[in-house]
């Protein structure tokens, strides 16, 4: 299925298109993610890559008018046709092998596919690629053009619910005809091997935990434990691949904890006592004090452990980043003052 970006003509290029093509972009993006996660709603996956596709178009679109010049978003031969959401990833994003680029590229080719292979069965292969293709949005939609999405979308909107089932080729077979099985499986394999050769930018696999607890007070949801329950669960005690879930090294948390600081403006800072003097930057350190104050590395929901030899390496999930960037907006000028504060008292108790 293929669908044409909308024909901006030259003649009614006011010094405003830049910020009307912003506006619609974030529309779109909007558009994408209400369809996405609305659970009547059929139509997610190809709903949903229609519109970020849009958006993204609208935005680089907007970039290379500030950048460029009008003229730039046109072809040299047709002046009356813009150019596709290709030629603007080509423009902007010219590395090849950048991560963000293969991203929008997959989803593109998803876009156009014909609708005899999409699916309902997609959406576990592409809501990873889709998670990353939102936080990527974010982060270009605040260094292109300095526009914060969360101030038209709350935070806790921009996280996908998404089936999470592991696709049984048998079952895949049993279900598609031949040709619809192919197409699906093999897409399968060709994004699990991106997922491993790039970094968070490609793919984002997000989890939603339950964690059984006695205090009924203390939980967000309660199911019942039987099989004609309500809510009937299941306890699985399954580990999934480490590197789909949890996907960031210490350093690249640290970059995305900062993006998420500079693009909410969040007012982070740390007055050194020692040195007297006042950062804004949050520090590899201060990671260090959300791990061991929170002891977020015994929580596999956080972190995975790998062992290899007798040195362990650590990894840790795109929950980690959430979690540390909610308590640095509850007080964002004293947190580390605080924390530090509280590991004192912890100490002086121990000994």
């Amino acid at each position: 299925m293929y669908f044409c970006a909308a024909i901006v003509c030259r003649f009614i290029l006011p010094q405003t298109t830049a910020d009307r093509l912003i506006k619609k972009s974030v529309e779109a993006f909007i558009l994408g993610i209400e369809i996405y996660n609305k659970p009547t709603i059929k139509y997610r996956v190809e709903g949903f890559s229609f519109f970020i596709c849009n958006a993204w178009e609208l935005m680089l679109k907007a970039r290379l008018i500030s950048s460029e010049g009008p003229d730039s978003i046109f072809y040299p031969n047709n002046p009356d046709r813009t150019i596709t959401l290709e030629n603007c990833i080509q423009k902007i994003f010219t590395n090849k092998k950048d991560p963000l680029r293969l991203n929008l590229e997959k989803i593109i080719e998803l876009r156009n596919t014909s609708t005899h292979y999409v699916t309902e069965d997609y959406e576990m292969i592409f809501a990873p690629l889709f998670q990353a293709c939102i936080f990527n949005f974010i982060d270009k939609m605040s260094l292109f053009h300095n526009i914060d999405v969360t101030d038209y979308i709350s935070q806790n909107f921009i996280t996908l619910a998404f089936r999470s089932d592991d696709l049984d080729p048998s079952l895949i077979r049993a279900k598609y005809s031949s040709d619809t099985a192919d197409k699906l499986l093999k897409t399968k394999k060709e994004l699990e091997s991106l997922s491993q050769e790039n970094n968070p930018s490609f793919s984002i696999e997000i989890n939603h935990n339950f964690y059984i607890t006695k205090k009924a007070e203390g939980a967000d949801a309660t199911v019942r434990i039987a099989a004609d329950g309500e809510t009937p669960v299941k306890i699985i005690k399954e580990q999934k691949d480490p590197s789909n879930t949890h996907k960031y090294s210490r350093n690249t948390s640290l970059v995305e904890i900062h993006n998420v600081i500079e693009r909410e403006k969040i007012p982070f800072s740390y007055h050194d006592p020692y040195k007297k003097e006042v950062r804004t930057v949050f520090t590899t350190g201060d990671f260090q004090l959300f791990l061991d104050f929170y002891d977020l590395k015994q929580n596999p929901r956080y972190t995975f452990k790998h062992v290899i030899g007798g040195n362990p390496q650590y990894s840790y999930s795109h929950s980690i980043i959430t979690f540390i960037v909610d308590e640095i907006r509850k007080d964002p000028t004293n947190i580390i003052k605080n924390i530090k504060n509280e590991i004192k008292k912890r100490n002086k108790k121990k000994r």
